[in-house]
């Protein structure tokens, strides 16, 4: 009998990740309950520009909830993110539901190894960065990775929905 190989250890981000075959790093950093924006203190922890860490964000466009990844330093545009979809109203969705259906709790929502595949949208900004951050699925873990294996991943759709 063949031995069965261990599944890899992780949240479902980084399992998704590994089963992939994705090229990635992870970065652990210590979480303070206190800090007002969970994006802000990664990209202080991490010493990246707030820019290059992205949020991941849940909007209901037209009664479907939609992924949209912005970088911490900005805000979503819910005209953009419709428009992305071909939509026709978004509203930022209930935060119960979002951490339901994604599987993960507010402030550690990662875009990847969700619990339903949702329409994801990634902003043009990510591009512009050979790596980004997103969660990792928690609070205080963040992994680094090529925009395009976010997208690929993800099978997200590149808009601008971002606002400075």
């Amino acid at each position: 009998m063949a031995k069965k190989k261990p599944a890899p250890a992780g949240t479902p981000a980084i399992v998704a990740l590994t089963a992939a075959g994705a090229d990635f790093k992870i970065h652990a950093y210590e979480h303070d309950p206190s800090h007002p924006s969970y994006g802000e203190e990664a990209a202080q922890a991490l010493g990246v520009s707030p820019s290059q860490v992205f949020k991941t964000l849940l909007a209901d466009v037209d009664g479907s909830l939609v992924v949209a990844v912005v970088p911490v330093s900005g805000s979503l545009d819910l005209k953009a993110l419709a428009a992305a979809v071909g939509g026709k109203r978004a509203a930022m969705a209930d935060p119960a539901l979002a951490e339901r259906t994604t599987g993960y709790v507010l402030g550690g929502i990662s875009p990847l190894g969700q619990r339903r595949s949702l329409r994801t949208v990634l902003d043009t900004s990510a591009s512009g960065f050979p790596t980004i951050c997103v969660s990792a699925g928690r609070r205080g873990l963040e992994v680094e990775l090529p925009p395009a294996t976010l997208t690929t991943l993800t099978a997200a759709t590149l808009a601008p929905i971002a606002r400075a």
